[in-house]
């Protein structure tokens, strides 16, 4: 009986539709990852010393923001366009999606990842690929405040951004996202490095092979994902459901 359940269960997560949402978000997050990344790599190569150039900040921003807002809207109608693990847990805490979704999010998006910075590894062949570190006058666990202040933030903007209520101003959703992110680049980079997603800090570590302060990257996030989701579904519009995604993810913003 235990074995008929789970695999009924199974088969609920492996339909044709779930596993076009999962395509969606490893095409989405490959797409996010290697633009993000890409874009660090090429500032790196253009300017002598990055410590000092701030354009190389600017840079990164504004691929951040062009990035997110295009890799969401492309995968929204069909996964939901989430592009990142901490926007998946904020929307499983919130209900928005199952847990077994999220958990099959994860995979898709991680996996991405690394492969968007194996990729851009062996196609540079001269290049490392840079991985997020934190200031040197910041301590672990002053950096994951940070970043967990900044995935609040851009989960903040993602609920906003899918609320059925919004009316027309919903399709700019993706732009909005894209626009949050950016800018919470341009104010914390220097500090945390300002990832917001812990599966481009993931990726770009496995393939650097240098894990130092990975957790900053997971615990942070997470957390702020989870409190922006409970908070704006049942403090600032209590008895809301924002219509972003259903159990089954397949639907979007």
């Amino acid at each position: 009986m235990a074995l008929a359940s789970f695999t009924a269960r199974f088969k609920q997560f492996v339909t044709p539709d779930a596993l076009r949402s999962y395509l969606a978000e490893f095409i989405s997050t490959f797409f996010y990852v290697f633009v993000v990344v890409g874009s660090a790599m090429a500032s790196r190569k253009l300017m002598s010393d990055l410590a000092t150039d701030s354009s190389s900040l600017v840079l990164v921003a504004i691929a951040n923001t062009f990035a997110l807002s295009s890799s969401v809207y492309i995968a929204s109608n069909v996964s939901g366009g989430h592009v990142n693990p901490a926007v998946t847990f904020g929307l499983a805490v919130g209900g928005h999606i199952s847990v077994s979704t999220a958990l099959f999010y994860w995979v898709s998006q991680m996996l991405a990842s690394v492969m968007a910075c194996l990729l851009l590894k062996v196609a540079t062949v001269s290049q490392d690929v840079p991985i997020y570190t934190i200031a040197s006058e910041m301590t672990g666990f002053g950096a994951s405040m940070v970043e967990g202040v900044l995935t609040f933030g851009l989960v903040y903007a993602v609920y906003a951004g899918g609320d059925t209520r919004s009316g027309p101003l919903r399709s700019i959703g993706p732009l909005v996202i894209g626009l949050m992110a950016g800018s919470m680049v341009l104010a914390a980079g220097p500090f945390s490095g300002g990832a917001m997603n812990p599966a481009l800090a993931f990726g770009s570590a496995v393939v650097a092979g240098r894990f130092k302060n990975q957790a900053v990257y997971w615990v942070g996030p997470l957390i702020g994902a989870a409190v922006a989701g409970l908070l704006y579904d049942n403090v600032v519009f209590p008895g809301h459901v924002s219509g972003r995604v259903n159990s089954d993810g397949t639907t979007g913003v």
